[in-house]
């Protein structure tokens, strides 16, 4: 078992009380700060392997992490990690270049003549600074859809802030227009990436282009003026690991640059979202943007667009990266399965 210790501010702002004892209560301060500790078990209701993640023992201590050393690391893992998911999902792996912009093309071994003219573009996760899922996120998709995956890596902050990352992908897209239709093109991305996939929706709308087909928000949200109240109670890799209080919105402008927080591009629930592509959406129940994800759903839902929400139990942030879970696969599954369907209607 662990115990948790939360103090939660409405306003946004997080305090963390001292170790936790091994007792359950709650006090609401007169601002309504909530003081909250809880004995969490790790659940039975996910696998062994799910189990065991959450039962690691990780320190509470920050860590500081020079950009480059998060980059190096991140860039370490992911090549090893993309190898895993080549082992259980085989595709072929080639660098390339569109538009300018540097991508990885990951083709499936067999490829069905009806689905030769279909690509999926990927908007990889990894905090806007770095690249933590373009191969663990695409290869998956591309072996169990059969169609072609463009992984955009797209320029990171805080060297190129906003609206770098969304220029790119766009280029990358109007490309891929010339020799696509739009129904044939679908565009997904996991947290940093789920984000920019929004972006880029409603980017393509004000500009008049066709939208794509489908759209997959993995573990994202829409709005960085205002912090989602999962964002107080979970740190990347749910109740484990260091916690830190959420930074009030505006603090941390290494993405979002000199930008309004509340531009309907850069946060999209401040768009017209009437009228964009059907969307999945995707989040666990320990995800630090859990309510991110569900805000920006419930939008789409208002806009009356066509949506799916996913809602896995009790794992963290991204869990599907992690290729050993049986709810990884399952995740790629229902991704797969969405994004595939959408296509070329």
């Amino acid at each position: 078992m662990r115990a948790v210790v939360m103090s939660v501010c409405v306003a946004g702002l997080l305090v963390v009380g001292a170790r936790a004892q091994q007792v359950d209560g709650s006090r609401i301060g007169p601002d309504g700060t909530a003081y909250v500790t809880r004995v969490v078990p790790v659940p039975k209701t996910i696998s062994p392997e799910g189990q065991k993640r959450l039962a690691r023992v990780v320190s509470d201590a920050a860590v500081p992490q020079t950009l480059e050393q998060r980059r190096t690391g991140t860039d370490k893992w992911q090549a090893g990690a993309g190898l895993q998911a080549e082992k259980i999902y085989p595709v072929h792996v080639e660098s390339a270049t569109i538009a300018g912009v540097p991508v990885r093309v990951v083709t499936p071994l067999t490829v069905a003549p009806g689905k030769r003219d279909q690509v999926l573009i990927n908007l990889h996760g990894g905090g806007f600074n770095s690249d933590s899922g373009s191969l663990t996120e695409s290869v998956p998709i591309a072996n169990l859809t059969g169609v072609k995956v463009i992984a955009v890596l797209y320029r990171l902050a805080p060297e190129h802030p906003y609206p770098a990352a969304l220029d790119d992908a766009v280029a990358v897209y109007k490309e891929l227009l010339k020799t696509h239709k739009a129904k044939d093109i679908g565009i997904y991305g996991t947290s940093a990436g789920a984000i920019l996939t929004a972006e880029v929706t409603v980017r393509l709308k004000q500009l008049g282009l066709p939208l794509p087909a489908v759209t997959g928000v993995f573990s994202g949200m829409g709005d960085f003026s205002r912090v989602g109240d999962s964002t107080a109670m979970y740190a990347l890799e749910g109740l484990s690991g260091h916690l830190a209080p959420p930074q009030a919105p505006g603090t941390d402008r290494a993405y979002t640059g000199t930008t309004s927080l509340t531009d309907p591009v850069l946060s999209p629930l401040y768009a017209d979202l009437h009228g964009l592509p059907p969307t999945l959406f995707i989040t666990s129940t320990r995800d630090m943007l859990l309510s991110g994800t569900t805000i920006l759903d419930r939008a789409y839902l208002r806009a009356g667009d066509e949506v799916q929400l996913v809602v896995f139990e009790a794992l963290p942030h991204a869990f599907w990266n992690d290729m050993s879970l049986p709810e990884s696969r399952e995740a790629h599954a229902v991704m797969a399965k969405f994004l595939g369907e959408h296509l070329g209607r």
